[in-house]
């Protein structure tokens, strides 16, 4: 399975960016897709997720300003990004968990981030 991430780039405060991630390969059902991010020096954090029952989590720090959306048939996720502030500045990961057979276990991959830069 294979998670290709892309849209990251530089955008101003206040400005929008939207990212995308589809998922390949060998797949029987996504369970859920969302996104990471990681600043210079923090920890990955969750930035939002999307359920395939149609849920959906944010951060705090981006509810309001994030919105993820799925194409579940085309095994993407979407995340737009409006109002982006200074401190949203961090490398951007996919994350989905993938059921690769009917009877097989669920397992995470990732994608290979995509970087978020604002400028103030």
């Amino acid at each position: 399975v294979q998670l290709q991430a892309s849209g990251g780039g530089l955008a101003q405060a206040g400005g929008s960016l939207r990212l995308s991630c589809a998922a390949s390969g060998s797949i029987f059902s996504i369970n859920r897709m969302g996104w990471y991010r990681q600043a210079p020096g923090k920890q990955r954090e969750l930035v939002a997720v999307s359920t395939s029952s149609g849920s959906t989590n944010y951060a705090d720090s981006v509810k309001g300003r994030f919105t993820i959306s799925s194409a579940n048939a085309k095994n993407t996720v979407y995340l737009q990004m409006n109002s982006l502030k200074p401190e949203d500045i961090a490398v951007y990961y996919c994350n989905a968990e993938v059921q690769r057979s009917r009877w097989g276990n669920k397992s995470d991959y990732w994608g290979q981030g995509t970087l978020v830069t604002v400028s103030s």
